[in-house]
C-alpha cells in the first residue's frame, strides 16, 4: 500500500479522490449560498449558515475537508515535482497546444489562484463564523456579513473584491473543466458508453457552479440582492 500511494498513479489516485470529495463539498456549499437568492433579506441564508454551523455532522466534516484540501494540495505538488524531476530537460520539440487544452497544462497555476482566493474567502467569513462571537454573538449575521464585504459603498474596496471572487470563479471553472473528467478517467471509471456523459455533466457543473458563485457578489454588489 505504501509502493502504491507513493507511486505516480497512486498519487493520481489520491488526487481524484480528494478531487472528487471536494466536489461534492462544492454542490452542498453552492446550494447553501445559493439561498440569497430568494432575496428575502437573508432569512433563509442565514438559517441554512446556522445548521451548517451549529450541525455536529457537519462541523466533523469540515476537518475531514480541510485534511482533503490539504491531500490535494500536497499530492499536486508531489506529482508537479516528481514530473520535473523525470525530466529535468524538455523536449527540443513540444507541441502542447495540438495535444491538449491550455486549462489542462495550467492547473498547477489554476490551483494556486484557487488556493490564494480560498485563504482570502476563509479569512473573511469562514474565521469569523467559526472563530469569533461576532455572529454567534449576535453582533450580525453572515448575510450581513456578505453585503457588507460586496455592498457598492462608493468606495473602490467593495468592487476589488467582486472583481477578486468573479476571477477566482473563472479559475475554478477551468480547473474543474479539466479535473472532473480527469478523476474518473484516473479511477478508471471511463469507457465509451459512459465517458460522453461524464464529460458533458463534468462541463455542465464547471460552468453552472462557478457561475452561481460568481452572480451571488455581483448580485449583492449590484444591489439586486437587499
Amino acid at each position: 500500500m505504501k509502493q502504491f500511494l507513493t507511486s505516480s498513479i497512486g498519487k493520481k489516485t489520491v488526487m481524484a479522490i480528494t478531487g472528487l470529495f471536494l466536489i461534492t463539498f462544492l454542490i452542498v456549499h453552492c446550494g447553501i449560498n445559493a439561498l440569497i437568492f430568494y432575496n428575502d433579506g437573508g432569512k433563509n441564508f442565514n438559517a441554512g449558515a446556522e445548521f451548517m454551523g451549529t450541525n455536529p455532522i457537519i462541523r466533523t466534516m469540515e476537518i475531514v475537508l480541510f485534511l482533503g484540501i490539504l491531500l490535494h494540495i500536497y499530492q499536486a505538488l508531489m506529482l508537479t515535482l516528481g514530473n520535473s524531476k523525470a525530466r529535468p530537460v524538455k523536449y527540443a520539440v513540444n507541441d502542447a497546444k495540438s495535444n491538449s487544452k491550455w486549462y489542462s497544462r495550467s492547473m498547477g497555476l489554476l490551483g494556486t489562484l484557487i488556493l490564494m482566493f480560498l485563504i482570502i474567502h476563509l479569512k473573511s467569513f469562514w474565521v469569523i463564523s467559526r472563530f469569533t462571537d461576532e455572529i454567534t454573538g449576535g453582533h450580525t449575521t453572515l448575510f450581513a456579513k456578505m453585503k457588507e464585504s460586496f455592498s457598492a459603498d462608493g468606495s473602490f474596496q467593495g468592487l476589488t473584491v467582486v472583481i477578486i471572487y468573479v476571477l477566482a470563479m473563472f479559475s475554478l471553472s477551468y480547473h474543474l473543466l479539466h479535473g472532473f473528467h480527469s478523476a474518473f478517467q484516473t479511477l478508471g471509471l471511463n469507457n465509451k458508453k459512459y465517458t460522453p456523459l461524464i464529460k458533458a455533466v463534468g462541463t455542465g457543473f464547471s460552468i453552472i457552479v462557478p457561475f452561481i458563485f460568481a452572480m451571488m457578489p455581483v448580485s449583492i454588489y449590484m444591489g439586486w440582492i437587499k
